[in-house]
């Protein structure tokens, strides 16, 4: 059974619908990546998993249990974190104070203070500048933090919201290679949501394709970079001829 399933899950900003009829899985210990343009739905995904939008529609499973409409604190304390798009770390606050919110649900200290030097060892340079503001932190560094902060909350799934936004093509090697080290030594599930097709296609083994707030492909990893259509669109790998076509294409009719 997946550890995470959304069935038909449809929901909406007041009027406008952002995503209809999705369903997806993730297999516990898996890493599964949602693809898709800029406004194609991916985030919205991700805030209705974790109880920031409430589905109109359809159902959301987690380790047997439906969570749909549930308060995101209450989703958190389920073994959910989010590191959202843009980082969002708390800027005034310094590095540790940052990392400390991630753990405010958990009142095992003494596994804290473990989960806190696993991440130090992950991100060496959190430690580095754990007194520092993380308003003065570079890009890379605050989605270090990011990326940190939620595995503060010790997640068994995982959701990471286009974790190489802004980045350096170094330090988007270096952090993926940090999140699949994640992945094989804690054990933790990973739903990746990503605009960079050829890297998160290099990390997940499962991939789903969103266009205008509907699946319209999925397949494993190893597939989707074989497949047409990705090529001309997603990993550029096609001429301007063959992008134009899958422009033209209503893929989610």
């Amino acid at each position: 059974m997946a550890l995470l399933s959304l069935s038909n899950v449809e929901a909406a900003y007041g009027p406008i619908v952002a995503i209809r009829g999705v369903s997806l899985e993730v297999p516990a210990g898996s890493i599964v990546t949602v693809l898709g343009a800029n406004g194609a739905g991916k985030t919205t995904i991700l805030k209705t998993i974790s109880g920031v939008i409430d589905p109109a529609k359809g159902s959301i499973v987690f380790d047997g249990r439906e969570i749909q409409r549930h308060e995101p604190a209450r989703v958190a304390g389920y073994g959910i974190a989010h590191a959202p798009e843009g980082r969002e770390v708390f800027p005034q606050l310094s590095v540790g104070e940052n990392l400390s919110m991630g753990a405010f649900l958990r009142r095992d200290r003494a596994e804290i203070e473990r989960d806190l030097d696993l991440v130090h060892a992950y991100f060496p340079v959190l430690a580095e500048r754990h007194r520092m503001p993380a308003g003065r932190l570079s890009g890379g560094e605050q989605q270090m933090l990011a990326i940190s902060r939620a595995l503060m909350a010790k997640p068994r799934l995982l959701m990471l919201d286009e974790p190489s936004l802004g980045l350096s093509p170094r330090l988007v090697k270096e952090i993926y290679a940090i999140i699949r080290r994640i992945n094989v030594e804690q054990g933790v599930a990973i739903l990746l949501v990503e605009q960079n097709a050829r890297v998160a296609l290099d990390l997940a083994t499962y991939g789903y394709v969103i266009e205008v707030g509907r699946v319209v492909m999925e397949d494993t990893s190893a597939r989707l970079r074989e497949n047409t259509d990705i090529k001309e669109f997603y990993l550029g790998m096609g001429d301007a001829r063959g992008e134009r076509r899958w422009k033209r294409r209503k893929l989610w009719r």
